[in-house]
């Protein structure tokens, strides 16, 4: 079954009771589970806790029956379930985003050292010597490691090693610069991956396709374990998400795929597209169902939305961008929902006609936000922006004037972070006699002052002088006449207040000492409670406390050293394939009343709020593919203002999928990813309209040279607006 779910319809919910329904009904055996998949961190923790509601009120136990993945999380149940059958040893490790992307920069730039020949090919030839200079040391590097990566990333999604791309170039009549720089890449990248025993995300999708497909009894046993297979956000499936889903199902199985195509916003950044959802839409044996009734905005809200859904398919400038967004159209709740539809209120959709200056866009933002949140404080506000860069200067300047804000734009390592914090401690309560564990600990305790240039210097003398401790002992549990505090220097600025302050460290210490004798659960949420203020960090530590819990419960045999050990891989990575996010353990807007929330329009993908403003709609950041937009893609330093990227992946796929017809014309695929991004932005401005529920203002700017002009859909909307109410 595929499902077209419209913003607000309650894909979520639907899904999730589904999942309890089948659950409860006794459609499975003891063994069996109904497997969801979704697309990211924060929505494993909505699914789980919707799906145990459900059960509750057929009065079963959560937990049971069922397993929230995303795609990476499901990969990496299949890999560790046989990393043998896949070349890589029990244990096996993964890098975060973090690390991958330095190993791959080392790679790119050590080519670029000992390689000219794709510079002379690509750099534009009216660059002056000063404008050459400038481009090979800072945006050229950068450039070329974001086409490597592409590169990478793409060739994992085709299933394709750097041998076999190596074999088929060499086979190949005519050079292809871009796919030549990309392989050799792709190829020291994999060696350095290999050297450390490491995977990336990629690689474990990858794998999980290859272990699937290598042994059919285990491919068998993991379709008897998910009998039910539920996809949400299918939208933004990739290729390989959907064949890794179309093997677990099988011949026999039941898949239920629920998405709006009207809502793909990632097609940009990965290796997702849209199509995939419509393709099965559209096949034969595939019950299609629209899912088309939405509480959540005012009706005012819904027509404008509907409004650019119609202006796209019959009137874009562009023919090959009638298809960015499609049926269905938004329709209210139905009588008697029990979600109704906020009162409909014309007035609270605004348009800015006159374009303004960046600085004079962000200082109107501020003053009618500030009014917003005074004259509204039971509601909720956000201000949602195309890139981060401007959310920060809007940030800065809400917080100069005053106004009460949030920021959701930084991508912050908090699980990370959190995790390694811990385990810091733990290590030291597993080794408590070690003079240098517990300086790492007094470090973490003081963490936040690393970014204080006084504190920070202050905080390395006294960790080494703790890492120095001739006997613990004799400064947590001393004797009297031994205690190691009473002997330490008195000469440094600091040292008056070392006494006390130390002090007060030590009696911390011996609390955690004492908090050992709990179980690990309690422990984690007795240092969480010590270590962080902020409500992620704690809801963190929580779900930290859950999953040692349970390695315990698995483990029995386990002690400090192997929780440790556990919470180090958190750190380093596993946190992504147990349900946390980065940054976000489930932002919920409706704890931020009278507060202004700045955040992407990428970000504010699941949320709403009262009231959206809708900034910087110009036709730099929302073009629509005319002959006058200029695009983010196309650097100023390339010559005919080629997309480099999207040829050279062009080239690989030509080169991947049909080798003896091999089909590249320079330059056609800078104009398709033109409309691609064209696309996907129209369906991002489709996306920050539908997150408002009682008003939307949207606004525009000239952009730093003064020359951009508001975007195509935007005059459509206002237009269409103004015809409609005068």
């Amino acid at each position: 079954m595929g499902v077209s779910a419209v913003p607000g319809s309650g894909k979520t919910w639907t899904l999730s009771s589904l999942a309890a329904k089948i659950v409860a009904e006794g459609a499975l055996r003891d063994e069996q589970e109904v497997l969801i998949v979704t697309l990211v961190n924060s929505a494993v923790d909505n699914f789980a806790g919707r799906v145990a509601g459900f059960l509750r009120t057929y009065g079963l136990l959560p937990g049971i029956g069922y397993r929230v993945r995303t795609l990476h999380g499901l990969a990496h149940d299949i890999v560790r379930e046989r990393p043998g059958l896949v070349g890589l040893s029990d244990e096996f490790t993964i890098v975060d985003d973090r690390v991958s992307a330095e190993i791959m920069r080392d790679a790119a730039l050590a080519w670029l050292r000992s390689h000219t020949d794709l510079e002379d090919a690509y750099l534009a030839s009216e660059l002056d010597e000063d404008q050459l200079g400038r481009v090979r040391a800072n945006q050229w590097p950068d450039l070329v490691v974001g086409v490597a990566t592409a590169i990478t990333r793409q060739a994992k999604d085709l299933q394709v090693t750097p041998a076999v791309l190596r074999y088929r170039l060499d086979a190949f009549p005519q050079r292809l610069l871009l796919l030549e720089m990309g392989c050799a890449v792709y190829a020291d990248y994999q060696r350095a991956l290999a050297y450390r025993g490491a995977v990336d995300f990629d690689d474990l999708i990858r794998l999980a396709l290859q272990a699937l497909r290598l042994d059919p009894a285990f491919l068998e046993r993991l379709r008897q374990r998910w009998p039910y297979v539920l996809e949400d956000e299918a939208q933004d499936s990739s290729h390989l998400q959907e064949v890794i889903l179309r093997e677990l199902v099988g011949p026999h199985g039941n898949w239920v795929r629920v998405g709006d195509p009207n809502q793909a916003i990632y097609e940009t950044f990965t290796t997702a597209n849209p199509r995939y959802l419509r393709e099965f839409l559209d096949a034969p044996d595939v019950l299609a169902l629209d899912l088309p009734n939405s509480g959540r905005s005012m009706q005012s809200v819904i027509d404008l939305a509907n409004a650019l859904i119609t202006w796209t398919t019959e009137e874009h400038p562009v023919q090959g961008l009638r298809s960015a967004l499609g049926e269905p159209y938004i329709e209210p709740a139905p009588r008697g929902d029990p979600q109704p539809n906020p009162p409909d209120d014309p007035d609270q959709i605004r348009f800015v006609k006159r374009g303004l200056a960046p600085r004079a866009e962000i200082e109107a933002l501020v003053r009618s936000a500030g009014s917003w949140v005074r004259e509204h404080p039971e509601q909720t506000a956000a201000i949602l922006v195309p890139r981060n860069v401007r959310g920060f200067e809007i940030a800065d300047a809400l917080r100069v004037a005053a106004v009460p804000s949030v920021e959701l734009l930084r991508s912050t390592p908090t699980t990370r972070e959190a995790a390694g914090a811990l385990a810091n401690v733990v290590r030291y309560l597993a080794d408590p006699a070690s003079a240098r564990k517990l300086a790492i600990v007094y470090r973490v305790w003081r963490r936040d002052d690393r970014h204080d240039i006084a504190k920070a210097e202050e905080l390395g003398a006294i960790s080494k002088l703790i890492a120095l401790c001739p006997y613990v002992e004799d400064f947590i549990w001393p004797r009297a006449g031994q205690d190691w505090l009473e002997a330490l220097p008195s000469d440094a600025s600091w040292a008056p207040a070392l006494q006390v302050h130390l002090g007060g460290f030590r009696e911390l210490i011996r609390r955690w000492q004492g908090a050992t004798l709990l179980p690990v659960d309690q422990l984690m949420l007795t240092l969480g409670q010590d270590l962080f203020t902020e409500p992620p960090d704690l809801a963190i530590a929580h779900k930290l406390a859950l999953a040692l819990r349970q390695a315990a419960d698995d483990h029995p045999d386990w002690r400090l050293p192997e929780l440790a050990e556990e919470l180090a891989t958190i750190a380093r990575n596993e946190r992504r394939f147990i349900g946390f996010a980065e940054a976000d353990t489930g932002f919920d807007p409706e704890s931020y009343k009278g507060q202004v929330v700045i955040t992407t329009m990428h970000k504010s993908k699941g949320l709403e709020w009262d009231k959206v403003y809708l900034v910087s709609v110009n036709d730099y950041d929302f073009p629509s593919a005319l002959p006058q937009d200029r695009f983010i893609s196309e650097p100023w330093f390339v010559r005919d203002q080629l997309n480099l990227q999207a040829e050279a992946l062009a080239q690989l796929e030509a080169l991947e999928l049909n080798p003896d017809l091999f089909d590249y014309d320079e330059g056609s695929p800078t104009l398709a990813a033109r409309r691609d991004y064209a696309a996907e932005r129209l369906r991002l401005f489709y996306v920050g309209i539908t997150r408002a529920r009682r008003a939307v203002t949207v606004t525009w700017n000239t952009g730093r040279q003064g020359t951009a002009q508001p975007a195509a859909p935007l005059l459509a909307l206002q237009t269409w607006w103004e015809e409609q109410h005068g």
